[in-house]
């Protein structure tokens, strides 16, 4: 698996584990929910997904659902977020590995791959008249390495493609988010691949 944040690998992950264990430090590492929230939100910036929407944990792994509520009253989930537990023990923290993608998939560049600028982008929607937003986000990063936008798709099971210029140092791995919306909500659905730049 490719770990994609918080934690940029295994050994900061038990560098954070070392500290939770002598001060009790960030607690919501434990908490997948958490977790998968605030990668949403505050790495991916998708602030309108605010909501647990589904949970199932078991032998380290987790998948959770994330969302948010419409004016209407139902409950959108945008995405099921992959987590693990990125180390050993009862506190070895949650880690988010990607997404489980049905109907937005992005599979190229290939998962664990390592990415040079530009890079081509693509994958599988079926939806009606939708609009792609991808962006290449490096973990300590506030900023996108590279964004495009407005990329026209639709259909069954149809390919989309498109090409996205960033810029990174080598090394770091770097998460390569589609996004669509714009129909109930701004950010409807959602999906992830991790990369390493080259």
């Amino acid at each position: 698996m490719q770990p994609l944040w918080p934690f940029a690998d295994a050994a900061a992950a038990r560098e954070w584990q070392a500290s939770y264990r002598s001060g009790g430090q960030q607690p919501w590492h434990l908490d997948p929910g958490v977790t998968a929230l605030s990668f949403v939100q505050g790495y991916l910036g998708f602030t309108g997904l605010d909501q647990v929407t589904s949970s199932y944990e078991g032998s380290g792994r987790a998948l959770v659902g994330v969302g948010a509520a419409l004016p209407d009253g139902r409950i959108l989930t945008a995405a099921i977020v992959r987590l693990v537990r990125l180390g050993i023990g009862d506190d070895a923290p949650w880690e988010v590995v990607g997404t489980r993608d049905t109907t937005l998939s992005v599979d190229t560049p290939a998962y664990g791959s390592t990415a040079r600028s530009p890079l081509p982008v693509g994958g599988t929607i079926s939806g009606v008249d939708e609009s792609l937003r991808v962006q290449v986000r490096r973990v300590g990063a506030e900023a996108p390495a590279g964004t495009a936008c407005c990329v026209p798709a639709g259909g069954q099971n149809t390919r989309w493609s498109t090409t996205v210029p960033f810029t990174s140092p080598p090394g770091p791995v770097l998460t390569v988010v589609v996004a669509t919306g714009g129909h109930v909500a701004d950010v409807e659905r959602f999906a992830v691949t991790g990369v390493r730049a080259g």
